[in-house]
Parts: C-alpha cells; sequence; structure tokens
C-alpha cells in the first residue's frame, strides 16, 4: 500500500450529479478523495503533512481510470470500488483500513467491531482517530462504520456526506448482484 515518496502528486475534481470531490494519485496509486465540495486547499493541506515537498499538478488524465470507477459507485452501477492505493499511515492506521474494507457494500460495523476485527478489543478510540485519519473516502469505507447503538457519528466528509453514501449502497444492496459491475483497476 506504501510507495516511496514522489516528486508530484496528481490531482483532479470529479463532478458527477451533485458530488464535487477533489482527487489524488501518485503513480503508485490514489492516495486522497477529498470532502464534498471542499477546495483544492483540503488536498494541499494534506499532502504537505504526508508527502512533504510535493508538487500538486493537475493531470485529469491520469485520474480518469478512478474517476470513471468513482462516478459508476456514485450512480450506483458500482459496488467494489477496488484499485491501486498509496496509502500513508503508521502500521496501526493501515490495519484499521484494510479492516473497513473488508466491511461489505450496504452494511455497517462499529468501531468496536473494527477493534476486534484487529485483534484489538480495546482500542476502540485509537480505531477512531485511525478511521478518521482515512485519506481515501469511499474506496476505503469509512463511511460503514457507525456507533454501536447504530447512530451515525463523526465523517471527515461530515454527516451528511455519510448518510448520502450509506443511503445509496442500502438503497441499492437489495438488487441482485448479477446486475451490479464490479470493476477492478490495477
Amino acid at each position: 500500500m506504501k510507495a516511496d515518496n514522489h516528486s508530484s502528486i496528481y490531482w483532479s475534481l470529479l463532478s458527477v450529479d451533485d458530488w464535487k470531490l477533489h482527487l489524488a494519485a501518485t503513480p503508485a496509486g490514489l492516495c486522497y478523495i477529498g470532502s464534498q465540495n471542499q477546495s483544492l486547499d483540503e488536498i494541499s493541506l494534506w499532502a504537505n503533512k504526508k508527502f512533504p515537498g510535493s508538487a500538486l499538478v493537475q493531470n485529469d488524465e491520469m485520474l480518469e481510470s478512478y474517476k470513471t470507477v468513482l462516478i459508476g459507485y456514485l450512480r450506483g452501477t458500482v459496488d467494489n470500488v477496488d484499485m491501486p492505493l498509496d496509502l500513508r499511515g503508521t502500521p496501526f492506521q493501515l490495519d484499521v483500513w484494510k479492516a473497513l474494507c473488508e466491511i461489505p457494500y450496504g452494511q455497517t460495523s462499529s468501531y468496536s467491531d473494527i477493534a476486534s476485527r484487529i485483534d484489538k478489543p480495546s482500542a476502540v478510540r485509537a480505531v477512531g482517530t485511525a478511521i478518521g485519519a482515512n485519506p481515501v473516502l469511499i474506496t476505503v469505507p469509512c463511511h460503514r462504520v457507525i456507533g454501536k447503538n447504530g447512530a451515525l457519528t463523526g465523517f471527515r466528509g461530515g454527516l451528511s456526506m455519510k448518510s448520502a453514501l450509506l443511503e445509496l449502497e442500502q438503497s441499492r444492496s437489495g438488487i441482485d448482484n448479477n446486475t451490479k459491475e464490479h470493476i477492478v483497476h490495477g
């Protein structure tokens, strides 16, 4: 998941229907999906911490395959968002993010479920912090994590974005899986 530092991070704006998300990638894979309707500054601040010294360069062509998959997801025709990722995090964060990817489309898990899944049942708060640091919204589906009581809880993209993603998935999850596309890039 992690690659060496690169001199450039490439970005593009995904704009489809009511969604506007900035995406960023290195040659190794997608490294960031921004929050709904946020400016490029969101990626810039993050990149300065995780990829110090790297330049942000707009490159719509390089990010086109990522955009295609995400458009399919946001329109409800793709439920398996699988693509190369270039994730930067601690070993603990990477374990948490991997566990998030195991939550099935249209389903949810609690923070304590994730803590148990990574064999750290007492680390619920640390799991929450790692989830909050997830740089790749949607692709690493942190929106599928809810409170133990079923309540929607914090999300970097905001609770309205989290709610919209969960509603999208839950409305599509009842459809026969043979009618959905499964796109894998990489």
